[in-house]
This record gives structure tokens, C-alpha cells and sequence, in this order.
């Protein structure tokens, strides 16, 4: 189970619990609605509070894979001229062996 899952559930299940304990407890509907409102501020707040946690460590991982994606391309470019450049001087050595062979 995923840590994202688990805390979603977690707030979910603190909600229907909260939900139950005020519409159960001996109250006018008045006092009921302003404790409801009162408390469903508060998990707003939470919520909100989580959602911008959750943003900023993507955005983190999102910078992170960026990074290493351009270091990769900065490797396989340096690696790909080096085998250019590999290349081209077996090629003239091959040039140069045929020709003096002759």
C-alpha cells in the first residue's frame, strides 16, 4: 500500500469518524452546523496544507529528473563523439595501410 493511499484513507476514515461523533452527540442543530463548519475548515486547512507538501516534492523529483536527464544526454553526447572520433582514425589508418601496401 502506498503511503499517498494510506494517508488518504486515514483522512477519510478521521472524517466519517468526526461526521458520526457530531451527529450523534447531543446538540441543537445550530451548535451542530457551526461545530461542522468549524471542524470542516480545519481539515480543509489540513488538506491544503498536504496538497502543497505533495506539489513541492514533485516538483523536487520533477528538477531531480531534469538533472539527470541532462547529464545522461551531456554523457552519451560526449561518449558518441568519442566514437566518432575513434572511428574516423581507424578509417584513415585502414586508408593509410591500403594505400602504402600498394
Amino acid at each position: 500500500m502506498s503511503k499517498g493511499k494510506f494517508a488518504v484513507g486515514t483522512l477519510f476514515g478521521a472524517a466519517i469518524g468526526l461526521l458520526a461523533g457530531v451527529l450523534t452527540a447531543p446538540k441543537s442543530g445550530k451548535e451542530t452546523r457551526a461545530e461542522l463548519k468549524a471542524k470542516a475548515e480545519v481539515l480543509k486547512g489540513e488538506a491544503t496544507q498536504k496538497v502543497e507538501k505533495v506539489q513541492t516534492k514533485a516538483n523536487e523529483v520533477a528538477d531531480d529528473v531534469k538533472d539527470k536527464a541532462a547529464v545522461a544526454t551531456q554523457e552519451a553526447r560526449a561518449k558518441a563523439e568519442d566514437i566518432k572520433v575513434r572511428t574516423e582514425r581507424a578509417i584513415d589508418g585502414a586508408k593509410k595501410g591500403f594505400t602504402s601496401n600498394k
